[in-house]
């Protein structure tokens, strides 16, 4: 099948069509993410939601394809597979960010931020608690919640997150936090 052919196949919403799309660009969009410090797993997953923005894009009829199939998808993997890095490396100056509390009353910091979660909405109270206390993974989370996809439940996550960061700061000064 030409890109022409499984591009027009596509906008009707052949998920066969996807399928072949799949399997003659896998190798190419998962190397993307392996050489750049990703796994296998990672990969997949980059690469099926690259396919699934692509989806809907061409089903929508939204999508003017101007170049290869390949090459547009492959700009798909590289965006998302530079968010995930952000958001990996965000975590890890979260997690670095963590260690000057360790000096404090944790059972305080911790009454502290339960307060300010239960104030928090519904939806962004479970999303928080799923996330950090249940250790739930973010598809855990979107299908768990009604999320439309991953991404949904990533963006949830950082909102509610900011929104607890704003509230316990606007509630508490760094003087609560110490002895």
């Amino acid at each position: 099948m030409t890109d022409q052919e499984i591009f027009e196949q596509v906008c009707q919403g052949d998920e066969k069509a996807l399928e072949v799309l799949y399997k003659k660009y896998y190798r190419m969009m998962t190397k993307l993410v392996i050489s750049n410090s990703g796994t296998e797993e990672e990969a997949k997953d980059i690469y099926q939601e690259a396919l699934v923005v692509f989806w809907q894009k061409a089903v929508s009829g939204n999508l003017v394809l101007t170049s290869k199939i390949s090459t547009y998808v492959y700009s798909i993997c590289q965006n998302l597979w530079r968010k995930e890095l952000d958001r990996k490396k965000r975590l890890s100056n979260e997690e670095k960010d963590g260690v000057e509390y360790t000096d404090y009353d944790s059972k305080e910091r911790a009454k502290i931020i339960q307060e300010c979660i239960n104030d928090l909405g519904d939806t962004c109270r479970n999303v928080l608690m799923y996330y950090y206390f249940d250790g739930l993974s973010m598809q855990d989370i979107a299908d768990k919640l009604g999320f439309a996809n991953t991404n949904t439940a990533k963006t949830k996550k950082y909102k509610c997150k900011k929104k607890l960061d704003d509230l316990v700061k606007s509630r508490y000064s760094e003087k609560d936090f110490l002895d």
